[in-house]
């Protein structure tokens, strides 16, 4: 019984930690992203909550934030970024990368 105890505590741990997290709202709107900068807390993980109001697919993606995702049009997904480095990391819309342009700013 005392080992369940403690991995129960583990995982009330990790559910207060993760509801803790900062979210910051994105949107995909006309095949950009807006705001096209969001500001994080350096050193922070941040769950970002993509809104994509179009009606077709777009890909999140980001080399710099090691992240690639595929939000269909009209839903929403969760990415976790960080903790970062202080600094900027651009993404963009792998299927409209001529106007979807974004970056996070770690500060």
């Amino acid at each position: 019984m005392t080992r369940i105890a403690p991995a129960i505590a583990a995982l009330l741990t990790a559910g207060i930690a993760q509801a803790d997290t900062p979210v910051v709202d994105l949107t995909i709107k006309d095949h950009r992203f807006q705001p096209e900068a969001v500001t994080i807390p350096a050193g922070e993980k941040v769950k970002l909550m993509v809104h994509n109001q179009d009606a077709t697919p777009e890909e999140f993606e980001s080399y710099e934030l090691n992240r690639e995702k595929i939000i269909p049009g009209h839903s929403k997904a969760v990415i976790f970024v960080g903790p970062l480095e202080p600094g900027e990391y651009p993404f963009f819309g792998e299927f409209n990368q001529a106007t979807a342009q974004g970056r996070v700013i770690a500060e």
